[in-house]
């Protein structure tokens, strides 16, 4: 029988009028490994710190097990900043132990990339104080897999992460004894690691068995029966509502107890809430154009990132793009932005980008600090815009769109300042999209943001009518919202992934297995090469890469079309169903079709494995 590792009885915890836990028992048992999910404010992050003896709780109890080895990842490191990374998590042990534990090896070159630590200047002996946030994260992260564990608290464990170290996370999670919960909005993760659910709603938890995708399943199921009660609820709501209105006189004399009963069925219906419809903001047309980037050379300051680069995002392309950190996604986005902020003026320091007439770009990027936190909500939109058209002759005022978002009508009077991290979020987004763009760059858009408005999100940018690149570690995220991936490998080169994700981390992989492969040649490097006898032949590579990149540009639009054109074939066949000589035509071309899409891809590889 499994042990029961932490236990809580009948914990409430209050924040000045609001209480965020009411009454709550729960407990933790060895080998459990819990999801916790829920809307941002309703107390995960509180449960979890209570959970870990980190904050007391007003009432109940708290039991740990005797001797529970624990350990917490928070939102907020307590490293020393003076201290180096040797010291915060190998502490006293010699290299050749700490080079013999599996273990250590695996932490280090899973979250860092080798044992070297190659992404930090001075390897063991780096100072952490000045290290980025997310650096920070890692090596706090890094520090609890290390040691021995009974239970491990993580809140947010994905932050900072790539794509890449999100999978080598999950992987090492489910080969550990411990028992684990974790508090994240990464739904892939979820699914990977956890095998229960707990749902924080409104000062109570419920339990889901399963990862996320059975939670969801089982929510759906709770929520169905839960509104045929609301349902009758209603309906006696109605009646009490009817019997309330017969008049004056008769109101009066009605029993006290019936009116508050009454007043006690409307105080609790819920505020309404985004519904998640499929609105249309991009109502502006865009043309054949909106992106051609020839030759282009992406720069950040004197580093070279992407050279040669040759690519097409057009309307409606639906683009996820993934990479190693530091390989230049968000460095790509500023040169388009800033190409099409200078209509086609300002240019990279090599190659030309062409943009779209008709172009009106949306970028959110990754820092919230940009609306003045003196602003109320309602103010902060309506300084874009007090009213949207929606197309089909509906507009929505910058109020109503507001609480569709999430922001009920008290919460619009909030200053900007108060709100969290996920609200701002929230409220960034929807400025953008109050602006009706018809192309949006979202870079790391998931960030502080719960599951709930994740799915609403998704849901209104299946509606969007417009072109999409997305930045994501969020493996869900990019699978929902994009058609077709591309990852920068850090190679110099950008490359359309068929596979997506899984082909990115097999790559990655490859990679790391063969280390002898020598690295594509930097600027200086290509330089000094260029000033030797034997450099002009070496021109002609580039030459035909380029020529490579124009033809895969060329196949990825083909099969664009032929995805499209088999899909309105499809159509065709089943509404004509009962006509067999019509549908023997079209079976034909369905396969001529096909046929050529076989041909296309195995080409489309031959020419990408061959760069």
């Amino acid at each position: 029988m499994a042990v029961n590792l932490v236990n809580l009885e009948a914990v409430g915890k209050v924040y000045g009028t609001r209480a965020l836990l009411d009454g709550l028992s729960l407990g933790v048992s060895e080998g459990d490994r819990i999801g916790v999910v829920g809307r941002n404010g309703d107390g995960k992050t509180t449960l979890i710190r209570i959970l870990a003896g980190h904050e007391p709780a007003d009432d109940g109890r708290v039991t740990h097990v005797n001797g529970l080895r624990l350990g917490v990842l928070t939102q907020h490191d307590s490293l020393d900043p003076a201290a180096t990374f040797r010291h915060e998590v190998l502490g006293d042990m010699a290299d050749h132990e700490w080079a013999g534990e599996a273990r250590v090896r695996d932490v280090l070159t899973g979250l860092f990339g080798g044992l070297d630590l190659p992404g930090f200047p001075d390897g063991l002996e780096t100072v952490i104080g000045p290290l980025s946030g997310g650096e920070r994260r890692r090596i706090a992260l890094a520090q609890l897999l290390i040691a021995e564990q009974d239970l491990i608290v993580l809140d947010e464990p994905t932050n900072h992460l790539d794509v890449e170290g999100i999978s080598w996370l999950a992987g090492h999670l489910r080969a550990r004894r411990s028992a684990l919960v974790c508090v994240t909005h990464d739904r892939w993760f979820l699914d990977q690691v956890c095998t229960r659910m707990w749902d924080v709603q409104r000062g109570t938890v419920h339990e889901y068995d399963g990862g996320y995708s059975d939670y969801v399943f089982a929510r759906a199921e709770r929520e169905r029966i839960a509104a045929t009660e609301e349902s009758k609820r209603q309906n006696l709501m109605r009646k009490e509502l009817a019997w309330l209105r017969r008049g004056p006189p008769a109101r009066t004399s009605k029993p006290r107890y019936r009116i508050e009963a009454a007043n006690a069925l409307i105080a609790d219906v819920p505020p309404p809430r985004n519904d998640a419809d499929l609105m249309r903001f991009a109502n502006s047309r865009l043309g054949k154009t909106v992106f051609d980037l020839e030759d282009v050379t992406v720069q950040a300051g004197p580093k070279t990132l992407l050279q040669h680069l040759t690519w097409q995002i057009g309307p409606g392309d639906r683009v996820g793009l993934v990479g190693v950190n530091g390989a230049g996604k968000t460095s790509l986005l500023r040169a388009l932005e800033e190409a099409a902020g200078s209509e086609g003026e300002k240019q990279p320091a090599a190659g030309r980008i062409a943009v779209g007439r008709t172009v009106k770009l949306a970028y959110l990027s990754q820092e919230v600090a940009e609306i003045d936190p003196t602003w109320r909500v309602l103010e902060a939109v309506e300084k874009v815009r007090s009213r949207v058209e929606l197309g089909k002759g509906r507009e929505m005022t910058a109020s109503q769109l507001c609480e569709k978002f999430g922001f009920v009508k008290e919460k619009q009077w909030t200053p900007v300042g108060d709100l969290s991290g996920g609200e701002r979020r929230r409220l960034q987004i929807l400025r953008l999209l109050m602006d009706e763009p018809n192309v949006l760059f979202l870079d790391e858009p998931t960030n502080d943001l719960d599951i709930e408005t994740l799915t609403q999100l998704e849901d209104l940018l299946d509606g969007w009518a417009g072109s999409l690149v997305v930045i994501s570690h969020d493996r869900y995220f990019l699978e929902r919202t994009t058609d077709r991936v591309h990852a920068l490998l850090g190679d110099g080169t950008l490359r359309m992934l068929p596979r997506g994700i899984e082909e990115y981390l097999e790559r990655r992989a490859r990679a790391r297995e063969q280390p002898t492969v020598p690295a594509p040649q930097t600027t200086a490097a290509r330089t000094a090469v260029q000033s030797a006898p034997a450099a002009p032949p070496a021109a002609k590579p580039a030459a035909l890469s380029r020529a490579a990149q124009k033809e895969l540009q060329r196949i990825e639009r083909r099969l664009d079309r032929i995805g499209t054109d088999e899909s309105s074939l499809h159509a065709d066949i089943a509404e004509d169903a009962t006509d067999f000589e019509r549908v023997a035509g079209l079976d034909v071309r369905l396969r001529e079709l096909s046929a050529e899409r076989d041909d296309l891809e195995t080409r489309w590889l031959e020419l990408a494995e061959g760069e």
